[in-house]
């Protein structure tokens, strides 16, 4: 353990955002996992809005740096292809 006040101030802001990052990106991946069923079930209604309830996440994400805005733009822009997708289907 450091003995240097800074330091162990660092330590405990270091820890709680570990912590806030870690649950962001477990929200993202849960936003993520409700698109992706909606889009295996064929259901276009759950999946557009499960989709409109993740794209706001996700991009939250990104502005906080807890994932890369091209990441974030890729998988928006898959999973918006997978919903379109599901309505050019029968």
């Amino acid at each position: 353990m450091a003995n240097i006040a800074s330091a162990q101030k660092r330590i405990r802001q270091t820890l709680k955002r570990t912590a806030r990052n870690k649950a962001r990106k477990s929200r993202v991946h849960s936003f993520i996992r409700k698109v992706e069923e909606a889009v295996a079930a064929g259901d276009k209604e759950a999946a557009q809005s499960a989709f409109c309830a993740a794209q706001p996440e996700m991009q939250r994400a990104a502005s906080k740096g807890v994932l890369k805005a091209n990441t974030v733009s890729r998988k928006l822009s898959r999973l918006s292809a997978r919903v379109k997708a599901i309505a050019a289907t029968p």
